[in-house]
């Protein structure tokens, strides 16, 4: 026999169903935070045919944000609340890195930083997913699908008002940035940026730098943190640190590093330690 079930969203009476599509539907609802992308192959997974989610659909409790990407009626959703669904459900190690990154876990805020733009990472053969792509999320998206790192290596948790996503922490983000240079990321600021990283923890440093596979990233990352005269990197032990052989050039026409073995902008070599 089959009974109908009041649905409730928030405390609101939504509508009925039949007791097990109701059941399910308010599962749904008190289980998922708010603010986040729901994936139809997810759903799946979790028991959620694709006839119950057209259901829900047309009963406009859940709304469309594109080819297998739902929401809630009504949510408001921005691109934090879709990296949750493609690290949480994908299962992929898609994160906000970079700049974005130390923006968000506020080690940028002396520098001016765009909110109309923000850099992902992932796994050298992860792409960001259709229904990310074409959906408008209000911000420029720049992604960079790399393997100089772990996937997982030197990634935060960062924790949203219903939710929370990983993002790179300070030394990785640091460190994304440097791959970047010097063609879509100016040095100079990469050393404004390791001015205010004066707090990182050692042991963390240490085991990004033996398994980076980038030697510019590792050489220059080094020399900044060196350059700004921060007290843990006393602490970091480089004989488990491959830092290659032979010399790099990061730009033509610069000034040759000898210690670091990097030719580096002028600009930057002859901005001295604050205080000395």
């Amino acid at each position: 026999m089959s009974f109908l079930l009041a649905v409730v969203w928030n405390g609101i009476y939504i509508g009925t169903m039949s007791t097990n599509k109701g059941s399910k539907l308010n599962h749904l609802l008190t289980t998922q935070p708010h603010g986040v992308v729901l994936l139809s192959s997810w759903l799946k997974k979790q028991g959620y045919s694709l006839d119950l989610l057209k259901r829900y659909k047309s009963s406009n409790w859940l709304e469309s944000m594109g080819s297998g990407a739902l929401k809630r009626q009504g949510d408001s959703v921005d691109y934090e609340g879709a990296i949750f669904a493609i690290q949480k459900q994908s299962g992929l190690s898609i994160h906000a890195g970079g700049k974005t990154a130390l923006f968000l876990l506020g080690k940028s805020h002396y520098l001016e930083f765009s909110t109309k733009k923000v850099t992902l990472f992932g796994a050298q053969n992860e792409k960001l997913p259709a229904w990310f792509k074409k959906y408008a999320w209000g911000v420029k998206v720049d992604y960079h699908a790399l393997k100089f790192l772990p996937p997982h290596a030197g990634l935060v948790e960062l924790e949203r008002s219903s939710f929370s996503i990983k993002v790179s922490g300070a030394a990785r983000a640091l460190m994304e940035c440097l791959y970047l240079v010097p063609k879509s990321q100016d040095l100079l600021e990469c050393y404004e940026l390791m001015e205010g990283l004066n707090n990182l923890r050692p042991d963390s440093v240490q085991q990004l730098l033996e398994e980076c596979r980038s030697i510019k990233v590792k050489r220059l990352f080094l020399f900044l943190a060196n350059k700004a005269g921060h007290d843990w990197l006393q602490y970091v032990n480089l004989d488990n640190v491959n830092l290659g052989s032979g010399k790099r050039s990061i730009v033509r026409h610069g000034v040759f590093d000898s210690k670091y073995q990097i030719t580096i902008p002028k600009e930057l070599e002859e901005r001295g330690l604050q205080g000395l």
